[in-house]
């Protein structure tokens, strides 16, 4: 009897531990509130208001601070954020938002329609690189019938027009801070003031940022964080060992050298990851300036493309963090053509070309600006001076930091530089503003700086962003193509495919398309 009893004793133990050993994994999965995740920023951003800086790290840090009305799945598929919901009229010209209740900015005042239809009608129709040209040539109008409905109508179709309303392109901006102001010059935007889960706090120059929790934040029980530090750590090495210290917890994959991804990897207590890039797909091109010699002479381009191996720059400079790419449009993006001309490494078709193009290479100087990321670019300016060199050009690099590169390439100040540029899911978003007649302005380092024009590739790309299906827009899509890469609009090298790192006690960090450059509201750290 005593047996039987001591042995129903330990099942009921035994279930008792287990039940309370299934309510603390059960807890331990439950989201809680408090702690500080330390991040990198780097390079420093320039500006935190992203309505005027679409720079890698001011996307990064302003996501958390700004919003648009809608944000995106790793499939690309549009999800709520400031806007609830949305319909499109049937002839696709209409496009009506409803709008989320009790939103407000981080002053304090409500955020309404208003705030919207001043946005996009004015802020980013004036400021905004990539919006504005489709703003200026597709919107019609946008107004409010009430406090929280907007209405967009296009003069005609642009067939991923929703696709444009995250928060880096269609960011929200308070009307009663910048309404009557100079956008660019507003003291606000050194104190940014968004509708986002964290708030800014301070930014003390070369040392970090820090966002603080929004208490008054429109979905309800959250952020989870109490705040957020972006560290400014200019060595690329001293980066990483701070992460392995524990000092960060949380590395972008441009954030370390290259060749500390393999190692890093293999951490304890790390996870790591290449998801959250959908919607970007970064292509990294040369850049080289059409409007002068040497670059106004498409024989000396296509020349440049044959001096480069873009084999070598992928598995030697960026450690195999990439893909060879093959044209303007990533091979992850709708619409992709790999069936375009092929640059296959080779000195000697360079140097014909070179001599086709009649330019005299040996009193020719070249200025690489060099472009502000990190070691890894650095040893690209050197590999391609080196090449250059190879096909008899004088080369010269020449630093900057990250408002200084974006300060030269805006006001066309360089001749052969370097860029990443997102896709954004459609290249009527992020391609077409690359090369668009149209979006040759002065002003931001992320339009048609390059100066190349072609009336042919205007008429198709403008037609293959209104084309109804998706068979009239690929065979569009693939002509422009075919002409970009034969004409070398831009150097086209490889498809970046980052990994980024984090302790395995950061959860959450990953949710959507738009991957590190979401708002972080669901992030919390697990105790």
């Amino acid at each position: 009897m005593k047996q039987t009893f001591l042995k129903c004793a330990a099942m009921v133990l035994g279930l008792a531990i287990l039940t309370n050993s299934a309510l603390v994994r059960a807890d331990d999965d439950k989201p809680v509130h408090g702690g500080t995740l330390d991040a990198v920023v780097q390079p420093e951003p320039p500006i935190l208001m992203l309505g005027l800086n679409q720079q890698s790290p001011t996307q990064y840090v302003g996501g958390k601070i700004y919003e648009g009305l809608l944000t995106y799945s790793p499939d690309l598929k549009p999800m709520p954020s400031l806007a609830k919901s949305w319909k499109v009229s049937e002839d696709g010209l209409t496009y009506t938002f409803n709008l989320q209740s009790g939103v407000k900015w981080h002053d304090g005042k409500p955020f309404t329609s208003a705030d919207a239809v001043f946005s996009v009608d004015k802020f980013l129709r004036e400021s905004h690189p990539r919006v504005r040209v489709v703003i200026n040539k597709y919107l019609e109008s946008v107004t409010a019938p009430d406090d929280l409905t907007v209405v967009f109508k296009l003069k005609e179709r642009f067939t991923p027009f929703l696709g444009l309303f995250g928060a880096d392109n269609m960011t929200m901006v308070p009307k009663h801070i910048y309404e009557g102001t100079d956008f660019k010059t507003n003291p606000a935007n050194q104190t940014p003031i968004g509708t986002g889960p964290f708030k800014f706090k301070e930014w003390k120059k070369g040392s970090y940022i820090t966002l603080v929790r929004n208490p008054d934040y429109w979905k309800n029980g959250k952020p989870y964080l109490d705040q957020i530090v972006f560290h400014v750590i200019p060595d690329a090495a001293s980066r990483s060992v701070a992460f392995e210290k524990g000092d960060v917890q949380l590395l972008r994959g441009n954030d370390i050298d290259y060749v500390d991804v393999k190692r890093l990897k293999a951490l304890p207590g790390v996870e790591y990851t290449n998801k959250g890039n959908e919607m970007f797909s970064p292509m990294t091109s040369m850049v080289m300036n059409e409007r002068k010699p040497p670059f106004n002479n498409v024989k000396v381009r296509q020349a440049v493309m044959h001096a480069i191996n873009r084999k070598f720059i992928v598995d030697n400079i960026f450690f195999g963090i990439g893909k060879v790419a093959t044209g303007p449009i990533s091979s992850s993006t709708p619409f992709y053509d790999k069936n375009v001309p092929d640059y296959d490494y080779d000195l000697n078709k360079a140097r014909a070309l070179i001599k086709e193009s009649g330019v005299d290479v040996g009193a020719t100087t070249v200025r690489i600006l060099s472009y502000p990321y990190g070691s890894a670019w650095d040893r690209l300016a050197e590999y391609t001076k080196q090449s250059l060199e190879q096909i008899g050009f004088h080369v010269d690099i020449e630093a900057a930091d990250a408002g200084g590169w974006a300060q030269r390439v805006a006001n066309f100040d360089f001749d052969l530089t370097y860029h990443f540029t997102d896709q954004f899911g459609d290249p009527a978003i992020g391609v077409s503003r690359l090369f668009l007649t149209s979006n040759i302005v002065k002003g931001s380092p992320f339009v048609n700086n390059e100066g190349y024009s072609n009336p042919r590739v205007d008429d198709l790309l403008i037609r293959a962003s209104s084309a109804q299906t998706p068979e009239e827009r690929q065979k569009l899509y693939s002509q422009a193509q075919y002409i970009l890469v034969d004409e070398v609009a831009n150097g086209y090298l490889f498809e970046i495919k980052n990994v980024s790192f984090y302790r395995s006690n950061i959860k959450n960090l990953i949710t959507s398309g738009i991957g590190l450059n979401a708002s972080f509201d669901s992030v919390y750290i697990k105790k």
